[in-house]
């Protein structure tokens, strides 16, 4: 199995596709997950993040199957 990371909106296209998927045995944290997809990329300020559709923090810790989220800071208007 795997790891899912998805990203949504403005992270999607900064990315240039809609998920990846990371081995398990390779991360224990979201923040590490972070740093295997996007390489030297700092994780953008303010970024939510969610962990099996609930939200998380940046030291949460992953494990097989999970999915990881990322979206961009929503403002309304």
């Amino acid at each position: 199995m795997s790891i899912r990371v998805r990203y949504f909106a403005s992270l999607r296209e900064h990315m240039g596709r809609a998920e990846d998927a990371v081995e398990p045995g390779r991360v224990a944290t979201v923040e590490e997950v972070w740093k295997t997809v996007a390489g030297d990329v700092a994780l953008p300020a303010n970024t939510l993040i969610a962990v099996n559709m609930e939200y998380a923090d940046s030291d949460q810790q992953v494990a097989d199957g999970d999915e990881v989220a990322f979206f961009p800071p929503v403002t309304g208007g």
